[in-house]
């Protein structure tokens, strides 16, 4: 039966025994890099609101529906307000990872402590005193013996009253302070139980909205509002135009000057890098725009927070969205972002790769073929070392191992960029036998 030379255009088994080390490394430095970077945020967060019907809740649902669009889940998590929400990120096993917190609620080394961060300043919440028409206060000093309504030791509303009325020296126990919560004490104002109530929210809020066009029912004027903000360097004063809650009816009647802390939304220091830049994203298309107390662009903001802001989030307010995300979607943005480090790492890596893994492949292809040379040298050694009585003997035998080598040569595989080389070796073979077959004739 003839013989059939195997060749074929490509070794893949030479190919994968010279590269397939190196791929291996090369995979095995991805599969850890990615899970030490961990480029992927989870698909699921928890958000720590406010009360029913206040800002933080519809503030949150659209939070909600923005993060849903890149495929992530926010659970609503309603609390009392600023101050269990800021407990509830001090501890670890409340599940809840992101929360709104009044500016003023921690000091900055308590923050640093419990490893919370701030995402930036979102809106103002001014603090607004609501009173009875039937109550002429002019000054904070007035309210003693009155009703005050100021809401859960939850929502932060307390302790900040109470700083307030300190620096006008007024006790809490100079006046009854309610804790209801805002609805509630809402109804006890109208139905006339209590005198007066404060919130401290964003305009927006429904009740503050149907307040300020309630019949019989007054705003307080921080008439020194710019000394407030000099006592408590959280604070800033705002002013609440004339008319701007309806031009039509001109309400309000005039000016007023009021204190506000901000908002701001304060997630613990482990929140994954992606996950900061969708909720700070999030936050410049909810926060973006004018607003009674605000201009266009100007928050949210990385001002007004005692709470050291995140590295991603401050990035973001100096120089905008990472430049990837504003060509690719998302997931793919945040993955070569994330992954870049790795990518100049394999860069450097496959480089010298590509000029090793060539040669040791051309190598192990020859090699299949050269390793013969080694056999058809002993052969050689063999017929050159006998003595002449003994050639008779051994010249047989060298032929016959000769013949063998022959045969296990025309099996080999191998590229045809190589059958230079295996002819070149069957001919150095046929060599070998015309020098024996002479050699046994001289005899």
């Amino acid at each position: 039966m003839p013989k059939i030379f195997r060749f074929t255009q490509f070794s893949l088994r030479d190919l994968v025994v010279t590269a397939g080390p190196a791929t291996a490394v090369i995979v095995l430095v991805c599969l850890v890099a990615y899970w030490l970077i961990d480029p992927s945020p989870p698909r699921h967060v928890t958000i720590s609101t406010g009360q029913e019907n206040s800002a933080y809740e519809a503030f949150a649902k659209r939070y909600a529906a923005t993060l849903a669009k890149q495929h992530i889940t926010v659970t609503l998590k309603p609390s009392l307000g600023s101050q269990e929400n800021l407990q509830r990120l001090q501890d670890r096993q409340s599940g809840v990872d992101i929360a709104f917190v009044q500016s003023g609620s921690t000091e900055q080394a308590e923050a640093e402590r419990k490893g919370l961060v701030s995402l930036g300043s979102l809106f103002t919440e001014p603090v607004w005193l609501f009173l009875r028409d039937t109550k002429d206060v002019m000054q904070l000093t007035q309210l003693k013996g009155l009703k005050i309504n100021v809401g859960p030791e939850g929502t932060g509303v307390p302790q900040l009253f109470k700083k307030i009325l300190s620096v006008n020296g007024v006790e809490p126990t100079d006046l009854t302070l309610g804790a209801l919560e805002n609805t509630p004490a809402t109804v006890e104002l109208l139905e006339g139980r209590i005198d007066g109530l404060v919130f401290s929210a964003a305009p927006e809020e429904l009740l503050i909205q149907m307040l300020l066009q309630t019949p019989g029912i007054k705003l307080f004027d921080f008439a020194q509002a710019e000394a407030y903000t000099r006592r408590f360097p959280f604070l800033s004063n705002v002013v609440l135009p004339r008319g701007i809650v309806d031009l039509g009816r001109d309400l309000p009647p005039k000016n007023y000057h009021l204190i506000a802390p901000t908002a701001t939304l304060v997630a613990r220091d482990n929140l994954h890098p992606a996950l900061i830049d969708l909720f700070v994203q999030a936050a410049s298309d909810i926060h973006g725009g004018a607003g009674w107390f605000r201009k266009q662009g100007e928050f949210p903001t990385a001002s007004y927070t005692e709470i050291p802001v995140a590295r991603d989030a401050e990035k973001f307010y100096k120089s905008g969205p990472p430049f990837l995300q504003r060509y690719m979607p998302f997931w793919l943005a945040n993955f070569f972002e994330r992954m870049w480090v790795v990518i100049v790492a394999l860069g450097a890596l496959i480089l010298p790769l590509s000029r090793i893994v060539p040669p040791l492949y051309v190598w192990k292809v020859r090699s299949r073929v050269y390793r013969w040379y080694g056999q058809l040298r002993t052969v050689e050694q063999a017929i050159e070392d006998v003595p002449h009585a003994m050639r008779a003997e051994v010249y047989p035998v060298q032929m016959a191992r000769l013949d063998e080598i022959e045969e296990r040569v025309n099996q080999i595989s191998i590229p045809l960029s190589f059958a230079e080389e295996l002819y070149g070796l069957r001919s150095h073979i046929n060599f070998v036998r015309k020098r024996i077959a002479g050699l046994m004739r001289v005899q």
